[in-house]
């Protein structure tokens, strides 16, 4: 049986964040994730799982000034302090509600730092890896498309990959998105297959538009065919923007949870 987790940025939004807990326990999924849940009490979001017995995967990085532009601060040089201060944060409020991992977003740079930046991106990933391993956490890295945030700085699998390599910490995994995946590079079975043990998590939505997984140009049942033969028993996050209600356009899960694809 696989096991999908549901994004709570996304689905259920129409509601207020701790009762988006409740409609995915009600929708019949075990687990959740959610981008920046921090104007809601630690306690009452812990309370809140508990009470759904709902686990909650992990969650995003304060993205700094989103006024200005910033769209998370781990690769921007000169404001290593900066990430350090939304990295604790992050990692204090996910620890409190039993979080598994922290996204630590990389931001969005110009093209002529790139060199700079990928040594602060590695050097905080380091530091923040470390922190997490005290707390038991898994640190992901997610390549985002272009197309979506421009000038993200971490927007292939490859150099994913070759970031975590000169991190050299075991608790470091990439968060494969294959709706971000497939829009900057395609090729989506063969780069799971060639980074399985680098992969902490996996996320599905549909393409182009970020709608349901089950319309688009991807075939996930073919992706959870090739998932199964890999050996990968992580989550899967239904992290997509529903076309209506959240309720109406499930009818996906209880097809795929049982694996009949």
């Amino acid at each position: 049986m696989r096991r999908f987790s549901a994004n709570l940025g996304f689905l259920f939004s129409e509601l207020p964040e701790v009762r988006r807990i409740e409609a995915a326990a009600a929708a019949g999924f075990s687990a959740v994730e959610m981008h920046w849940p921090y104007d809601v009490p630690a306690s009452d979001m812990k309370a809140a799982l508990a009470r759904n017995n709902v686990t909650m995967l992990g969650l995003n990085t304060p993205v700094g000034n989103a006024a200005a532009g910033d769209f998370g601060l781990g690769a921007l040089p000169g404001r290593e302090s900066e990430f350090q201060q939304a990295f604790d944060k992050a990692l204090s409020y996910g620890a409190e509600i039993g979080a598994n991992a922290v996204h630590c977003m990389a931001g969005v740079v110009p093209d002529e730092a790139l060199v700079a930046v990928e040594s602060t991106f590695v050097e905080n990933l380091r530091s923040a890896a470390d922190k997490a391993t005290q707390a038991a956490m898994t640190i992901l890295i997610e390549p985002i498309n272009h197309r979506d945030k421009p000038g993200y700085f971490l927007h292939r699998v490859e150099q994913a990959a070759s970031i975590i390599g000169k991190v050299g910490r075991a608790n470091v995994k990439i968060m494969f998105d294959c709706y971000h995946t497939q829009i900057t590079q395609g090729d989506l079975i063969r780069r799971l297959e060639t980074h399985l043990p680098l992969i902490g998590h996996v996320q599905i939505a549909g393409v182009p538009d970020r709608a349901e997984p089950d319309e688009g140009e991807i075939s996930y049942p073919e992706i959870f065919r090739a998932l199964d033969r890999f050996g990968y028993t992580g989550w899967i996050g239904a992290e997509y923007k529903p076309r209506g209600r959240t309720e109406d356009g499930l009818g996906w899960f209880p097809t795929w949870s049982n694996g009949r694809t």
